[in-house]
């Protein structure tokens, strides 16, 4: 996997644009957009998967799923 990504799920980092919508006026004055990163909250935990402990990058939404079907 890659380094910032979910071991579990394997959500990576996603691309997308930031875009300012402070601008007016005119079509010719259009709003600015900046490339930015999309990255997951990924945190390294230990999990107790099949008896035994492991310890995995895993994002949020994955450890809330994990901790649910545990309880």
């Amino acid at each position: 996997m890659a380094s910032g990504a979910c071991d579990v799920c394997g959500k990576t980092t996603m691309f997308g644009r930031h875009i300012r919508h402070t601008h007016g006026g005119r079509w010719e004055r259009k709003a600015t957009k900046k490339s930015r990163f999309f990255r997951p909250n990924v945190s390294k935990q230990r999990v107790f998967v099949a008896g035994a402990f492991y310890r995995l990058n895993i994002c949020t939404r994955c450890l809330r799923t994990v901790s649910k079907s545990a309880s």
